[in-house]
């Protein structure tokens, strides 16, 4: 299974991500079995490491807060978020572009 899903005629997609919180920066690692690795800087507590997430992917990947949604895994490292307003090919591009 891939960690990037189309949805919606390609006009959303679902998102999986493990999270790695604590980290000194917030940053992609890349890819992790069927996840996208992202490192986040804020503490798993209250909720912090969530909302670091979902700031994170709004800014990389340009879309509005109110266009990612954590639809699975709050309470866990493995988490996955809906994304819309992106096709698949585009939010891949952004989270891993290719590299030279």
């Amino acid at each position: 299974m891939d960690w990037l899903q189309s949805l919606d005629d390609d006009t959303a997609v679902l998102l999986r991500v493990r999270a790695q919180p604590g980290a000194t920066r917030t940053r992609i690692r890349g890819e992790y079995g069927d996840a996208l690795k992202i490192a986040v800087a804020a503490p798993p507590v209250d909720g912090k490491a969530n909302t670091a997430l979902i700031a994170f992917l709004a800014r990389v990947l340009g879309l509005p807060r109110a266009a990612v949604t954590l639809v699975g895994g709050a309470g866990s490292r493995d988490k996955r978020f809906h994304l819309q307003n992106i096709s698949r090919a585009e939010a891949r591009g952004k989270l891993l572009p290719p590299r030279p």
